[in-house]
């Protein structure tokens, strides 16, 4: 019983949980709050955090793929698409210089895909920047020479599926194909597009979706899809067909193909 009894007694109670998640032994812990108190008097109470920072401790680095590194929704795989020849009138902006308009891009607003529909929810027209999140993104896009970026927003007709397009206007055809690429490391955690809103459909933090990006000539498109629930797609989901409907905006960029060679000589 004295034993068990002393043994009580020599363990101490004294722990601040913010220096023992550092790994801070409880003499350091007993130290640096001494220090802190003295400096807090002194500097208006600032002082522990002042210590703790100066010695070095630091909040461990989220680990990749953690909501505190990622943020804001994102796409669980991503595949990027290089630019076909057929866009190789248009690989420079200085020959396609009419700026994109959000009518433009998302003129309809029910597209029929082979097996769903989907409704156009919003639409809009922004600056670059302010499409995208991540600091890597940001940087990367800020290479591109964009001048314009257009989102449109999609609700499946049976409320299963909710889709976002967008296309961003870009410098060259060089310019959009490397970022197209270069989305292929970011999309998980160095950033990705925002969602557009709408109290209709969003996509979740934590929910399921797919990204895909398509370089054509100078311009970049992304799509996104997933389930409304978040969920991941059951083998009846087609995400193939989805992300067709989505692409049903770049038949402004095909157009803009024809606008700069003409139409093409009638068969026969």
């Amino acid at each position: 019983m004295s034993g068990r009894s002393s043994s009580k007694r020599r363990r101490s109670s004294f722990e601040v949980p913010a220096l023992s998640e550092r790994g801070l032994s409880e003499r350091q812990q007993r130290t640096l709050t001494a220090v802190g108190v003295v400096l807090a008097v002194l500097i208006g109470g600032t002082g522990l955090t002042f210590v703790v920072s100066r010695l070095g401790i630091h909040d461990p680095v989220p680990e990749p793929g953690t909501s505190a590194e990622i943020g804001l929704p994102h796409p669980e795989e991503y595949q990027a698409w290089p630019s076909p020849a057929l866009f190789g009138p248009i690989a420079d902006r200085t020959a396609d210089r009419t700026p994109l308009r959000a009518e433009e891009v998302f003129a309809v607003k029910t597209v029929r895909g082979d097996k769903l529909t989907l409704k156009l929810l919003n639409r809009r027209l922004d600056a670059c920047a302010p499409v995208m999140w991540g600091g890597s993104a940001l940087a990367r896009l800020a290479e591109t020479g964009c001048s314009q970026a257009v989102r449109g927003l999609y609700l499946s007709a049976d409320r299963r599926y909710v889709a976002q397009y967008t296309l961003f206007n870009m410098a060259d055809a060089k310019r959009a194909g490397d970022f197209v690429q270069q989305m292929s490391t970011l999309y998980r955690g160095g950033g990705w597009v925002r969602a557009l809103e709408s109290d209709a459909a969003t996509f979740g933090v934590d929910g399921y979706a797919e990204g895909s990006g398509y370089a054509m000539g100078h311009y970049a498109g992304f799509v996104w899809v997933a389930r409304a629930d978040g969920r991941e797609p059951t083998p009846k989901d087609d995400f193939v067909s989805l992300t067709l409907a989505a692409r049903a905006g770049e038949k402004a960029v095909y157009r803009r193909v024809v606008a700069v060679t003409g139409p093409s000589p009638a068969a026969g």
